[in-house]
């Protein structure tokens, strides 16, 4: 098996799935399932989920409200979306603990890395909500940062797209795909895999980015097989 422990990336926008905002009941069932294939393989597994489904304080910020302000309701908003996949995994009996970056004592632990990581080993999913805890920070860099402090093997970026193209596969019918690409390429090319600051410390860290597509059921499961599957970010 290619992987012993997995940080998933999740965008709070996969989880509105057919809907304009929010979260979709079946979309957030839908990667519980996937989620517990993987755990069920003895994989252990940390999430990090953004909130752009309900709050982002980029867009805040441009209709005037203050960034630091936005940013700390941004924050929130993943709380929201990391408590609502803790109940859909608990619906199915997996066990899972949810962490935060700013402390709300009553609906989550505040993030301690030596429990974080013994949560791991005991086979518990931990969702690490609230980002990194500071403004200016995207949940990118939540990320790559928690990651590094869990000594996940990887992140595996789940988005709408199968992998990296040489250009965005949805505007241009001729975009090819790269099965894997080094992290000085992708910075060579101009490509966009996560934002600079997240890019640069995962390269820093010699952290692989498996990029995919999370919404092909199973690809979860073929990903920590070992198989070929999106795209695969290395030195």
């Amino acid at each position: 098996m290619q992987y012993k422990r997995i940080l998933l990336k999740l965008s709070g926008e996969a989880l509105m799935g057919e809907k304009q905002y929010g979260i979709d009941p079946k979309r957030i069932a839908e990667y519980a399932e996937e989620i517990k294939e993987v755990v069920e393989k003895g994989i252990q597994v940390a999430i990090v989920i953004g909130g752009g489904n309900i709050f982002r304080g980029l867009a805040g910020a441009a209709t005037g409200m203050d960034r630091v302000q936005g940013d700390h309701m941004g924050m929130l908003a993943t709380v929201i979306n990391a408590l609502a996949l803790q109940s859909a995994l608990e619906n199915i009996q997996v066990q899972t603990r949810v962490q935060t970056a700013i402390e709300i004592n009553e609906v989550a632990e505040p993030f301690i890395r030596r429990r974080a990581m013994r949560h791991l080993e005991k086979g518990r999913v931990v969702i690490f909500g609230g980002g990194t805890g500071n403004p200016y920070f995207t949940t990118d860099s939540a990320a790559v940062l928690r990651a590094i402090e869990v000594e996940a093997d990887v992140i595996l970026k789940g988005t709408r797209v199968d992998g990296i193209y040489t250009s965005d596969p949805e505007k241009d019918k001729t975009a090819t795909k790269f099965d894997s690409i080094s992290f000085a390429d992708v910075l060579l090319k101009g490509l966009k895999v996560m934002d600079t600051t997240a890019f640069t410390l995962s390269q820093e860290n010699e952290l692989p980015i498996v990029v995919f597509d999370m919404n092909t059921q199973g690809n979860l499961l073929k990903i920590v097989d070992g198989q070929n599957i999106g795209t695969v970010v290395n030195v």
